[in-house]
């Protein structure tokens, strides 16, 4: 297999994508998705492979600026990078790439460079623009797509296509998702402001079933990012919210009155590839409004229970029934487990009669054990549920 790059992504595809296969990002004309194919390419050139990249919307110079400003350096893997300039001669430039399309309206102009570079074994082609080909060349651009991907499977190369998803023909949409192995659609959320980006699973032809969504962000330095802006954290009084929240964060900040939380717990996550907000609620009913506020934006919850109190159960189930009323994927966390009186996950899964669906992870926050395994278990259901 051969990484994709993206956070969280290879799960999706069953472990990343198939030598000799092609993956097009189906991008939404509002949301800045071509960094998916150049992250594509990047992961491979560190992994040793032969990168090619074919840009059709401004010279390779600008491009290799762009790699720069997600903090890349391609400047280290030389010839392992190839550059394809279908762009200068569309406004009569000089061009110092390595080739240079003379005609970028004529597709036999493609074909005839694309034909000469895919002869390594594992070679990755990144098209920064499939659509901008399209525009130029015409609807039948995607005959030739066809043989280029029919080339790459022969060659084991993986071809990567950004393809912006303007309002062509239905002829052009439909043909475009039978001749590619993989379609990961890259969107917005909101309709006239775009709230939030996502990623997602539309097809995947060597898996039986294939899903997966998460939304990103897009750092400089960094690239694209997994994100889950609000992860609910909540329990009954004194479960050890708080404690929890400062075990999983990067930082965070509480506000206390004697010791207890008499408003949000707010932390910020920074774990391997994602990224997250978690709010914490006070435990005291109370407060149960602030809840079903936070509830109805959240896109998972934690329910923290002390496992040395098996009388606060009863509103500990209370709590997680509010948020799974709301439909959100969620996780038992069985905090204290370090004391002596602690009860087993089996105990508690029988006090509570929690069905086995819902996971129960053991933790004990103060020394922050479980507490990433749960984040975890969390995180999966996130990206199940999309």
């Amino acid at each position: 297999m051969i990484p994709s790059g993206i956070p969280r992504l290879d799960s999706f595809l069953g472990g990343g994508i198939p030598k000799g296969k092609t993956v097009m990002y189906l991008i939404q004309p509002e949301v800045e998705g071509e960094i998916f194919g150049m992250q594509t390419l990047y992961k491979n050139l560190e992994e040793g492979r032969k990168g090619v990249f074919i840009t059709t919307k401004s010279d390779p110079q600008i491009i290799k600026e762009n790699f720069e400003e997600y903090g890349w350096d391609i400047s280290k893997y030389g010839d392992k990078l190839i550059f394809v300039d279908a762009y200068s001669s569309l406004i009569g430039s000089e061009s110092d790439a390595q080739y240079l399309i003379k005609n970028p309206n004529d597709i036999n102009s493609y074909n005839r460079i694309i034909n000469e570079i895919v002869e390594e074994s594992e070679t990755i082609v990144t098209f920064g623009s499939l659509s901008s080909i399209v525009d130029l060349c015409g609807d039948d651009t995607l005959d030739h797509v066809e043989k280029w991907n029919e080339m790459f499977n022969v060659n084991n190369a993986i071809g990567v296509y950004n393809f912006t998803n303007w309002p062509y023909s239905e002829e052009i949409k439909t043909k475009l998702n039978e001749i590619m192995n993989t379609v990961i659609r890259v969107g917005g959320i909101g309709e006239r402001v775009i709230l939030g980006q996502y990623y997602g699973i539309l097809k995947v032809d060597w898996l039986e079933k294939a899903k997966g969504n998460l939304m990103f962000k897009i750092a400089k330095p960094g690239g694209v990012k997994a994100f889950i802006p609000k992860v609910l954290v909540t329990g009954p009084f004194n479960a050890g919210k708080s404690t929890f929240v400062r075990a999983l964060s990067t930082r965070s900040v509480s506000v206390d009155r004697m010791g207890t939380t008499v408003a949000l717990d707010k932390g910020h996550i920074e774990y391997e590839d994602i990224t997250a907000d978690i709010f914490g609620t006070p435990g005291q009913e109370r407060f149960d409004p602030i809840l079903k506020c936070i509830a109805n934006e959240a896109m998972g919850v934690f329910l923290i229970i002390d496992s040395t109190k098996p009388e606060s159960f009863s509103r500990a189930k209370s709590m997680l029934e509010k948020t799974r009323a709301k439909g959100l994927p969620s996780v038992v966390v069985a905090n204290k487990q370090d004391i002596q009186h602690a009860l087993s996950i089996e105990e508690i899964r029988e006090k509570m009669k929690l069905p086995e669906s819902i996971e129960i992870v053991p933790t004990d926050a103060v020394k922050k054990k479980g507490v990433f395994e749960a984040f975890e278990i969390l995180i999966k259901k996130i990206e199940r549920s999309g």
